[in-house]
């Protein structure tokens, strides 16, 4: 709690490196190890973001990773170091926090993790594993199935350390949609899983029918659809060839067009109507383009005829209203932005978010950041984005608060 808010913090992450999640692989990826190897490399731990510092590198896991290098202004082709096998956020973020994160939070450190969430305030943190989950489905399906399988494993075991206050989510591979059903229903009652995230290789629309089995048993376990925006691997988010090599660009327009697109197809396909449990919700995307969005796509909806189901039952703009659609925050969108979204979508869609322990985060002051909003948002409005509506998107089998 912090300031007398119960804080959820929506967007945090562990980036395990291979080794801490080999240690939770089954036999059938133990047997295939060796096709990992191409996508496997060497970094340095960045001392102060959660790492396993005590080590001089680890290996971690890298599918296909885009490389934009281009300075704005210079010639195509051109990067101020050669272009190099870097990603093209590697040595350009720097941590803002003014304390260090506790070492190896992001690795297998869940009582440092805890600890930091005593210091700043958050009871809850939901978990989302790094850039490797997203780019996995690129993989073979046994290699996929292996990976999120482990995963899994890993996230029990972690968030053992307290299930009451440390969350995540069931990777649901859409190139096995049943294998996805399966593990949804074989996890689905366990108290560290709050949603599903359907992780769906390059190619392959988000309302795929073929997807269907991941949204009947998610819609049986009535957890929500998450989606976190990331721009490194694969399925690279639309328009990616059009940002002329800048990582700035690419990062700005990745987040937030890949969230429109998620949201778009999950509202206009119909599948929030044959599956009235679901939620869907976008992380890490921004959210001062979401009553724009909503109202474009309604319009479009309706001015591009036969481009949706003719079962159709709402609009954008309702699903929005129903209590169906939640988004994170971005605070350096600032308490205007997030002010206009509440009074233009409802104060029952936003959630409070800080990207723990990447260098977005301005621990351990980011939940005071967001709660100084309340001269603006009223307490009622700073209740629901701190907790309130994250308790109405994740599905929480236990909170910290169970016994009050």
């Amino acid at each position: 709690m912090r300031q007398g808010f119960r804080v959820i913090d929506t967007d945090t992450h562990v980036n395990p490196s291979l080794d801490v999640l080999l240690r939770y692989a089954g036999p059938a990826l133990q047997a295939h190890l060796d096709e990992l190897q191409p996508y496997t490399i060497k970094v340095q731990p960045r001392p102060g973001q959660g790492n396993a510092e005590d080590l001089e590198e680890v290996s971690m896991l890298s599918i296909s990773p885009v490389r934009y290098q281009r300075v704005a202004g210079a010639k195509p082709g051109s990067s101020p170091d050669g272009g190099g096998e870097r990603g093209f956020l590697s040595g350009r973020t720097h941590m803002v926090a003014s304390q260090p994160i506790a070492v190896r939070a992001a690795e297998d450190n869940a009582v440092g993790r805890l600890e930091d969430m005593d210091t700043e305030g958050r009871d809850i943190d939901f978990i989302i594993p790094g850039t490797w989950a997203y780019g996995a489905p690129a993989l073979a399906p046994h290699l996929v199935q292996g990976l999120y399988s482990a995963y899994h494993r890993y996230m029990a075991d972690y968030c053992s350390a307290d299930s009451r206050r440390l969350k995540s989510m069931i990777l649901a591979p859409g190139s096995d949609p049943a294998w996805a059903a399966q593990a949804i229903r074989e996890h689905a009652d366990e108290a560290w899983v709050a949603a599903i995230w359907p992780l769906v290789p390059e190619g392959v629309p988000v309302d795929d029918p073929d997807l269907d089995p991941i949204w009947e048993a998610a819609n049986e376990a009535h957890l929500p659809i998450m989606y976190h925006g990331f721009t490194i691997e694969t399925p690279y988010f639309p328009g990616y060839r059009d940002v002329w090599d800048n990582p700035a660009m690419g990062r700005c327009a990745g987040q937030t067009w890949g969230g429109q697109r998620f949201l778009s197809f999950m509202l206009m396909s119909g599948i929030l109507d044959r599956y009235p449990n679901l939620r869907v919700g976008t992380l890490e995307c921004g959210h001062g383009w979401l009553p724009h969005w909503l109202l474009r796509l309604t319009r479009q909806i309706d001015y591009v005829r036969g481009s949706v189901p003719d079962t159709l039952k709402h609009t954008p703009v309702e699903y929005a209203q129903m209590g169906r659609v939640f988004c994170g925050i971005d605070f350096s969108e600032g308490v205007e932005m997030t002010k206009a979204v509440i009074d233009l979508v409802g104060d029952h869609v936003l959630m409070y978010q800080s990207d723990y322990p990447h260098p977005e985060t301005v621990f351990p002051e980011h939940a005071d950041t967001v709660i100084a909003w309340q001269q603006e948002l009223g307490e009622p409005g700073m209740n629901k984005l701190m907790w309130e509506n994250a308790t109405r998107f994740f599905r929480l089998q236990t909170t910290p608060w169970d016994s009050i």
